[in-house]
């Protein structure tokens, strides 16, 4: 058996070790300060959510495309409704 692993990394011979149900997620630590924390905490307790959670969802949203796909949206409906925001600011 150990010969079966000499040629490999020791990542990869980690990633063999370890069991496979674990692989699917990365442990990280994130340190944040008093006031992030205590926002965080605010948020979880109102979505009735745990702090990793709302943490997670979060990221999720900050590095998806979401934020580019409302803007597109946003300069549609200014050029396509211009006339009709127009007139509705008076």
């Amino acid at each position: 058996m150990v010969g079966d692993f000499a040629h490999m990394s020791m990542a990869k011979r980690l990633a063999h070790s370890v069991p496979q149900r674990y692989h699917p997620r990365v442990a990280m630590n994130l340190r944040l300060t008093e006031e992030e924390t205590e926002a965080l905490r605010r948020r979880a307790e109102q979505e009735g959510r745990s702090m990793q959670e709302v943490a997670r969802t979060a990221i999720g949203e900050y590095v998806s495309d979401r934020p580019a796909r409302l803007r597109a949206a946003i300069d549609q409906v200014r050029t396509e409704d211009a006339e009709l925001l127009a007139r509705l600011a008076r």
